[in-house]
């Protein structure tokens, strides 16, 4: 499955030249992670975005926000953003902040 490069651009734009973010092609698409923890990701042309078990019924109330479910089982700490729901660079500025905040929060891999 490809990615929408536009939106992995707009991604690297915000995390800019962190040196503890990394990139990975994963699940078909391409994840970025804070110090080997993954943080956010697109699939297809939408954000998978990691906000940990305790924010993810706040998460999914979020306009476009959806389970995380890949293999038929949905996991928890994890959502999908749709495409729609990203077109206004804070809605996306907010995502990519609450992935990288929780990951960060996480022992180095």
């Amino acid at each position: 499955m490809a990615y929408d490069e536009g939106l992995a651009e707009r991604i690297r734009a915000r995390l800019g030249a962190d040196p503890a973010i990394s990139e990975k092609r994963m699940f078909g698409g391409l994840a970025f992670l804070h110090e080997g923890n993954m943080a956010v990701g697109v699939i297809g042309d939408e954000l998978m975005v990691r906000v940990g078990p305790d924010a993810t019924g706040a998460a999914l109330d979020r306009p476009g926000a959806r389970a995380f479910d890949f293999t038929g089982r949905p996991m928890r700490g994890w959502v999908v953003v749709a495409s729609s729901a990203l077109s206004e660079d804070e809605a996306l500025d907010a995502w990519i902040e609450e992935g990288d905040s929780f990951a960060a929060s996480l022992p180095p891999k």
